[in-house]
């Protein structure tokens, strides 16, 4: 037998394929509907197999008998007989619910619809539909529910067929796209969202469709014919619809607007952001002394953060010391300090370098921002706003050739005193700056400009006090009293102060000559002022020409005053008759005799305690210095750091003055070059004398 027999399905006519029947689906499946018809008597004619369940009586056991007697409970029997005759006599329907019997005894409410039938030979029969009333309650809530929270949802909802067409549309989508429920359905979402990216929620509805997997919270940004002058970012959620036999129907769709989460969270993630660059600021501007480098650290914390391109600029009467006010038709003559930028050529081209001073004319922003001490916001930069950025017609080509579209400048100010500007722009970064930006300038300018200032008035001190220094250093001949001398004096680092290094050299009597090396403890100007009185005091003793340990003696009375120092101090007299040099120490590293065929030696001498301990006896020492020896004399500062042993760093300075011999220029070239560190605090004091042939 075929496959139509065994289904009892007639089989078909033409090369159409034999379709089994489909398992029940739907509504009515869900409600289990149970059908029963009439004859005109009241007697069972045809019995489905819902009814079997609902009322637990088989087909065999209900064909041919009254339904009242198997359907009805007893205590309604009366009524539903009349109900019966009225819609058999006046052909109108009946709906109710009332209890009914079942086999087993049990009572259960079932809802009832009743209706009259004709059939082709005027016969008349009653149709009756049932169901369980729980359940009809339990879907009818659902339903209800459902309707309830599709209609008065704050969520826009929709669903979308297999083709990805509306199918329907709840009033909050309705109100969020702006357009009516009626004018979306059968259209795809392109068509109704223009201006949305789409692409991607096409591409998500589709592997749900093919996967069944539901895509939660998928971010879009767009407009809508609801607000088509503002951005807004929603959420989508798509989830496979299927009926009870797992057929697809098509899509549900979630639609979220989340423009004000987002807007609080890109705000919540700027402050924290302008936070940490506050913080970062803080540790990072400031930490050295240095003008230049303070404002270096001012630039490289602004770029790229807050702005593409960052100068920070000072008056130059503020650089120089003097207090600077502008009037309204001044101009302003500005120190450039630094200069950064994050890929931009031609706007760093347009900077003036730093360390370069330029007048900018009474129009232009930076001008009328170190006038009148406010900041100068410029959110769209136009053609006219470039040339009151830039300080020449080539420098505003540059600048807008760079893409320059936003401006900002804020004062620097400091303990009530203007110093300067920080100047920003922006290229690459699209934003313009705005409020919440100003406020973040402001705040690293008010930070900077306290360390620019501390810097500046340390510069010119330190500036004051090295030009006292090197007043006092003296100008020796190249050649005197059977020597030949070489010298060279090294200030400490920018970030540290001036210190007391000193050197001399003295002319004596009976063609004699005084070499002295010396270093008083401290820095600044009044170490510079202490080390002028030690040079004078030298200059006047060895004039008396007194035994070198006589002459320290003498100098630690000096120094042991009210105004007590402490210095270190070699003192060698070098006397060409006798081809001797006398020597005394007071503290000091001891100086380098090299002699030809031999390797460099310090000399062993007696250390002595430093010039103001006071009370301790010096002792001279007497070498021999035949014609081409020479004494190299030094400070501290030449050999000592923080990371090497002394030995190891004096072993460093024998290896360096091994060899032939050169000229001192260049000698005093290699040992700055080689053992000096560029971020050593203390300063170098360098001394080498060779003794001549006589003539």
């Amino acid at each position: 037998m075929g496959a139509a027999g065994a289904t009892g399905i007639p089989a078909p006519e033409g090369d159409e394929p034999v379709r089994a029947p489909l398992p029940p689906s739907g509504l009515l499946d869900v409600l289990g509907m149970a059908s029963v018809v009439l004859d005109a008597e009241g007697r069972i004619v045809l019995w489905s197999p819902q009814a079997e369940e609902l009322f637990g009586y088989s087909a065999r056991e209900a064909l041919g008998e009254y339904a009242a007697r198997i359907m009805v409970h007893e205590q309604h029997l009366d009524l539903v007989v009349k109900l019966f005759a009225d819609v058999m006599h006046t052909g109108q329907g009946w709906a109710g619910a009332f209890p009914i019997r079942r086999k087993d005894g049990s009572t259960r409410l079932v809802e009832f619809r009743n209706m009259r039938l004709l059939d082709d030979q005027g016969d008349v029969y009653a149709l009756g539909l049932a169901a369980d009333q729980s359940t009809v309650r339990e879907l009818e809530r659902d339903v209800a529910l459902s309707t309830r929270m599709v209609a008065q949802s704050p969520i826009g909802l929709a669903v979308l067929d297999n083709d990805l067409r509306f199918v329907s549309v709840n009033p909050a989508l309705e109100r969020i796209n702006g357009i009516p429920a009626e004018k979306h359905l059968g259209r795809r979402l392109r068509e109704i969202l223009p201006h949305v990216d789409v692409d991607a929620i096409d591409t998500a509805a589709r592997q749900v469709l093919e996967s069944g997997r539901p895509v939660v919270d998928q971010r879009t940004v767009g407009r809508t014919s609801a607000d088509p002058d503002e951005e807004h970012v929603w959420t989508v959620s798509l989830y496979r619809l299927e009926d009870a036999l797992a057929n697809v129907l098509g899509v549900a769709v979630m639609v979220v607007d989340v423009t004000e989460q987002h807007r609080a969270a890109v705000e919540t993630e700027a402050a924290r952001r302008r936070l940490a660059l506050v913080a970062d600021a803080t540790t990072r501007i400031g930490t050295t002394l240095d003008l230049e480098r303070t404002a270096r650290e001012l630039a490289d914390v602004a770029v790229p953060e807050l702005a593409d391109i960052a100068a920070v600029d000072l008056l130059e009467a503020v650089v120089q010391g003097r207090p600077s006010t502008l009037g309204p038709a001044e101009p302003a003559v500005i120190r450039a300090l630094a200069v950064e930028a994050d890929r931009a050529p031609d706007a760093l081209a347009a900077a003036d370098p730093p360390g370069q001073v330029a007048r900018y004319a009474p129009d232009r922003f930076v001008t009328e921002c170190v006038r009148t001490g406010q900041p100068i916001l410029v959110p769209q930069v136009d053609a006219e706003a470039l040339a009151r950025t830039a300080r020449s017609p080539q420098a505003a080509e540059l600048l807008a050739r760079a893409g320059v579209h936003s401006y900002l400048a804020v004062p620097l100010i400091a303990r009530g005193e203007v110093l300067g500007a920080l100047d920003l722009k922006r290229t690459r970064n699209a934003l313009p700056f705005g409020e919440d930006d100003l406020v973040l300038a402001r705040e690293l300018a008010s930070r900077a400009a306290v360390q620019i200032d501390n810097a500046r008035w340390y510069q010119n001190a330190r500036n004051t006090a090295l030009t006292l220094q090197r007043s006092l250093l003296p100008s020796h001949p190249r050649v005197t009293g059977g020597l030949e001398v070489a010298s060279r004096y090294q200030p400490a680092g920018a970030t540290a102060e001036v210190g007391g290094d000193w050197f001399d050299v003295i002319p004596l009597d009976g063609g004699k000559t005084a070499l002295v090396v010396g270093d008083v403890m401290g820095s600044g100007i009044n170490a510079a002022a202490t080390m002028g009185r030690l040079r004078t005091a030298t200059n006047t003793l060895a004039s008396l020409d007194l035994d070198p340990a006589r002459l320290l003696e003498h100098l630690d009375r000096i120094t042991d005053g009210p105004d007590q120092s402490i210095a270190t101090c070699v003192y060698a007299v070098h006397d060409p008759r006798l081809r001797q040099c006398r020597i005394a120490n007071a503290g000091h590293l001891p100086p380098v005799r090299l002699r030809a065929g031999r390797p460099p030696e310090l000399l062993d001498l007696p250390t002595g305690a430093p010039l103001g301990v006071g009370g301790v006896a010096f002792s001279t020492t007497t070498i021999d210095l035949a014609p081409g020896d020479r004494l190299v004399f030094y400070t501290d500062g030449l050999v000592e750091t923080r990371q090497h042993p002394l030995d190891e760093r004096l072993d460093a300075l024998l290896a360096l003055l091994e060899g032939p011999d050169r000229p001192l220029e260049e000698v005093c070239d290699l040992l700055l070059r080689t053992l000096h560190q560029p971020d050593n605090s203390d300063d170098v004091a360098l001394l080498i004398a060779r003794v001549q042939m006589p003539q």
